[in-house]
């Protein structure tokens, strides 16, 4: 039993971490959201994104939630009118991040999401295992 729990709080951790690391690349992404180039016609700041994978602990026979990639959003860049602003080609558009603030916040809300259920997890097999050496000690 205590390796199944063990092999429990293995599976949660790694939860807890994958999702931390999306947090960031979240964070990053609402953080640069108005990041333009620094020169006339200069690409501006590209949207991140994070791929996940299973991957098999062999000390636990645990699947472990793993980043597997953070690449970049190939979607097309917005441009605006703006002839007065440092990053503006000769033309007078002005390149801005391929980032969409409502899918990033909805992605934050699903990332909160996903932390507290693994950290949930993880409260609970502490509270397990704590009734479990109580009942070994009597």
């Amino acid at each position: 039993m205590l390796d199944s729990l063990s092999a429990s709080l293995t599976v949660a951790s790694s939860g807890l971490e994958a999702q931390s690391t999306r947090m960031r690349i979240v964070s990053e992404n609402l953080a640069n959201a108005t990041s333009t180039g620094r020169t006339a016609g200069a690409d501006p700041y590209q949207r991140k994104t994070i791929t996940f994978d299973a991957a098999m602990d062999r000390a636990s026979g645990s699947q472990l939630a793993k980043v597997k990639e953070i690449g970049v959003d190939t979607t097309p860049y917005r441009v605006e009118y703006d002839p007065g602003h440092p990053a503006a080609d000769k033309a007078g558009y002005v390149k801005l991040p391929n980032v969409n603030m409502m899918i990033e916040m909805a992605d934050m809300r699903e990332v909160n999401r996903s932390y507290e259920a693994n950290l949930q997890v993880v409260k609970q097999v502490r509270s397990m295992l704590g009734m479990t050496i109580d009942l070994l000690r009597s």
